[in-house]
C-alpha cells in the first residue's frame, strides 16, 4: 500500500512519501494516521470497507485494485450488484465509471465508492487468463466463468469524485503504484536491497539509507532505459 500527497499534478515526479510497515503489527490500509488531502493507493487484499471509511472520514481518499468477488455489491437501494454482468455488459465500451456501495460487516450504512473498470488488451487478457486457469488447476478447484470474465479486466475503487477526477485521472493514478513497484524491484536487483546484513540496528538503518541514496542518485538514469508498465498489462 503507497500514500501519496498531491492535488493530482500529474507528472509522476510528484511524490510524498511512502512507509514501511515495522515487524510488530501487519499492514493494513490505514495503519499509518491519515492526512487531509492524502490519496493512498492499494492492490486488493486492502479492500477493507471499515478501513476505507475511516480514510473518508479523515478527509483522505483512495484508489484500490479490486477483485470481483472482493466485496459484496451493492446498488443505491441495497441491492446486490452482480460486478461480472457489469463488466459482460460494458464489454463493447471497454470502460466503466458508476456510483456502487459496498457492504459493511459492522452494519454500518453501506460504503458509496466509484467503481472505474478498463478492459485490457487482448494479449494482457489472455495472459491473466492462463495465470487464472494456473492457480485453478494448481489449487484443484473448478475455474468460474466469472473469475475468467473478471481476468479481462482491471477493476479499481475509489472514493475520488468524478468532478475533480476523470476516468482517464483514475486509471493514472493507479499506475503510480506500479511505477514505485518498479522502485522496489530495482532496489532489490540493481542496488542489491535485499536485506540488512544484519538485525542490529546501528547496522540496519545505514545499510538501508546508504541504499536508498543510491537509487535516488541512478533513478533519473535508468528511466532513460525503463519504462513503468502499462496499466493495462498488469495483471
Amino acid at each position: 500500500m503507497w500514500r501519496i500527497h498531491s492535488a493530482f499534478d500529474l507528472p509522476q515526479e510528484r511524490f510524498g512519501h511512502f512507509e514501511l510497515t515495522d515487524q510488530r503489527a501487519g499492514e493494513t490500509l490505514d495503519r499509518i494516521p491519515a492526512v487531509a488531502g492524502e490519496i493512498r493507493l492499494a492492490d486488493r487484499a486492502y479492500l477493507q470497507p471499515e478501513r476505507m471509511a475511516h480514510l473518508v472520514d479523515a478527509d483522505a481518499d483512495f484508489v484500490i485494485r479490486a477483485g470481483w468477488k472482493s466485496a459484496r455489491w451493492l446498488d443505491a437501494e441495497g441491492n446486490l450488484v452482480d460486478l461480472t454482468a457489469e463488466l459482460r455488459n460494458a464489454s463493447a465500451r471497454g470502460l466503466i465509471d458508476r456510483p456502487i456501495w459496498i457492504k459493511r460487516k459492522s452494519g454500518a450504512p453501506p460504503l458509496a465508492v466509484r467503481l472505474v473498470a478498463a478492459k485490457k488488451p487482448a494479449q494482457a487478457a489472455a495472459a491473466a487468463r492462463r495465470k487464472a486457469r494456473r492457480t485453478a488447476q494448481k489449487g484443484g478447484h473448478q475455474l468460474s466463468r466469472q473469475t475468467l470474465d473478471a481476468a479481462d479486466w482491471v477493476i479499481l475503487v475509489t472514493s475520488l469524485r468524478p468532478e475533480d477526477f476523470t476516468t482517464a485521472d483514475i486509471l493514472a493514478l493507479y499506475r503510480l503504484r506500479w511505477r514505485i513497484e518498479l522502485g522496489f524491484k530495482r532496489l532489490k536487483s540493481l542496488i542489491g536491497l535485499k536485506g540488512p546484513p544484519g538485525t542490529d540496528e546501528r547496522s540496519a538503518r545505514p545499510h538501508i539509507l546508504a541504499h536508498l541514496l543510491i537509487i535516488l542518485l541512478l533513478e533519473p538514469l535508468v528511466d532513460e532505459l525503463e519504462d513503468s508498465p502499462r496499466l493495462a498489462d498488469a495483471a
